[in-house]
């Protein structure tokens, strides 16, 4: 059970730090405070190409992995616990 720990504390440092490096490579949508007093206008509302789409795919399934992770190691430390 300790093997499974320690590979999955490891995959979770790995996709938190490429869930970091892919969120700021996306494209920034609005202009933050600015943006509420009418001071920038968006004129996309999608992802506007294929490399675009990829990011969102990745950042998604990586998000996904990374959710995961927390969880079946949060289940192992409760479990553990009780033995």
């Amino acid at each position: 059970m300790e093997i499974l720990q320690v590979v999955l504390q490891v995959l979770l440092g790995l996709t938190s730090l490429l869930l970091t490096l892919l969120i700021l490579l996306h494209k920034g949508r609005g202009g933050g405070l600015s943006d509420m007093f009418g001071g920038g206008v968006t004129s996309s509302l999608g992802a506007s190409g294929v490399a675009e789409r990829n990011l969102n795919r990745i950042t998604v399934i990586l998000g996904v992995v990374w959710i995961l992770c927390i969880v079946v190691l949060g289940l192992i430390t409760k479990f553990d616990s009780a033995l």
